[in-house]
């Protein structure tokens, strides 16, 4: 088993929090501490699932690997909507909407791989 760290997933997704923390850092009062908090947590929540995942047992991995799948369509809804409001220009938006495509297709990979060898 490799080091959670090491994981391809791991590296975008932490790559994408340091991001959430620097983006969010510029949000007006008034979203900063409930949109940008949000968007923290989430992207926190989607590191320790990958986290959870790698180190699991593989009865259990799958559930993990969900769970961050779905914490990865929540910052999908929480970018779409920073991006109607305003609080993340086009350019901004399109390069963190990059990196949840990657990590959805590597979690996506990762899911189908675990179903195929039988968990």
């Amino acid at each position: 088993m490799a080091l959670f760290s090491e994981l391809s997933v791991y590296k975008i997704g932490y790559d994408f929090l340091l991001e959430i923390y620097n983006r969010t850092k510029k949000f007006p009062r008034e979203y900063k501490f409930s949109l940008g908090e949000k968007m923290k947590q989430a992207s926190l929540d989607l590191l320790i699932d990958v986290y959870k995942a790698n180190k699991s047992r593989k009865e259990t991995r799958i559930i993990h690997i969900e769970n961050a799948r779905q914490s990865v369509e929540v910052l999908r809804l929480f970018l779409r909507i920073s991006k109607d409001l305003q609080l993340l220009s086009t350019k901004g938006f399109a390069s963190l909407n990059i990196m949840i495509q990657d990590l959805s297709k590597q979690l996506t990979a990762w899911q189908k791989y675990m179903t195929r060898v039988g968990k």
